[in-house]
């Protein structure tokens, strides 16, 4: 994702138009998520813009739907928008419905024409206020937009505009006390998703977890999650996550990975350890094993040839 689409275990669902599904909020047990949520309660009662800053995967996205949701009109629709292929007549506000919300993904991608239709919109909503619920303008960034005013590509004055409400989104390497009740809600959600049941995670892999410092913030570790619920169990799934982690461990410093490929090589390998322990336990059987794994002994055949144990076991 950075669908960056959750936040302390809150998740935001695609749909038409650019609205989302309201979907379950985990509140944190860390103090830095605690007040960045007390803030939240405070702005239930006003419509100002509110900036989120905050490294990818952190969870702005969600954070503006739960803006949305305890807002006092928080009864229209949610909307996203990505700034970077932003055209300057979506930035009408006056066309939102009465209590909507209106999130700007990215704003320190929004092109200057565009950032002018936007400081000409808040400047016109703040000046004509009445009795109609205002829609609500969230902004996030995981940029410096302070460093994009003085290199001339944000505006200063819509800059200082959008940032009375400046709320700050800690990493979750900042935040390592909701890790193990985040890495519970992901893998309650996959075991419904995959029909599983939840896995109960060892000793070794919660400290594990709890150490990491998860530079892909929540992205990494719903990949992690959903890892150990897909496999069925938590040892084969390790194996490949295990050797995930350490590499992204040592890339925290600012280095650049790739959580898509690492997600992949931790599932080719959690896949091939789940076949090998289940062929193991059929004696090479290939067609119970393929009942077991709830797969097709078509697609079964093609897994082996893909690892290159093909030539082994009986049909």
């Amino acid at each position: 994702m950075e669908q960056d689409s959750y936040q302390m275990g809150a998740t935001v669902s695609p749909a038409l138009e650019g609205e989302i599904a309201v979907v379950p909020f985990l509140e944190a047990v860390s103090p830095s998520m605690r007040a960045v949520e007390a803030v939240i309660r405070e702005l239930a009662h006003s419509s100002v813009p509110v900036l989120l800053v905050g490294e990818h995967g952190t969870g702005k996205k969600a954070l503006a739907l739960r803006i949305h949701q305890n807002s006092d009109g928080g009864s229209g629709p949610f909307q996203i928008k990505a700034c970077k292929a932003l055209a300057a007549n979506a930035l009408n506000l006056d066309q939102l419905p009465s209590g909507a919300t209106l999130y700007l993904d990215e704003i320190a991608d929004l092109a200057l024409d565009c950032q002018k239709k936007l400081l000409e919109a808040l400047s016109k909503q703040s000046a004509n206020r009445s009795a109609r619920k205002e829609a609500r303008v969230v902004c996030g960034t995981s940029r410096d937009l302070e460093a994009a005013v003085r290199d001339g590509s944000f505006r200063e004055d819509l800059y200082y505009r959008l940032s009375g409400v400046c709320l700050r989104i800690p990493p979750l390497r900042q935040r390592k006390e909701d890790v193990l009740s985040l890495t519970a809600f992901f893998m309650e959600r996959y075991a419904k998703v995959f029909h599983r049941s939840i896995p109960a995670l060892s000793v070794d892999t919660q400290k594990l977890f709890s150490e990491h410092s998860w530079p892909g913030n929540l992205d990494e570790l719903e990949t992690a999650a959903r890892t150990i619920v897909a496999a069925g169990d938590e040892s084969v799934a390790m194996t490949g996550l295990r050797s995930m982690l350490v590499r992204s461990d040592g890339k925290a410093n600012g280095e650049k990975t790739s959580l898509k490929d690492a997600a992949r090589a931790a599932s080719r390998e959690a896949e091939r350890e789940l076949i090998l322990k289940v062929l193991t336990r059929t004696r090479w059987n290939r067609r119970r094993a393929a009942q077991e794994l709830q797969i097709s002994y078509k697609a079964l055949l093609y897994k082996l040839k893909q690892i290159g144990y093909s030539e082994y076991g009986a049909s």
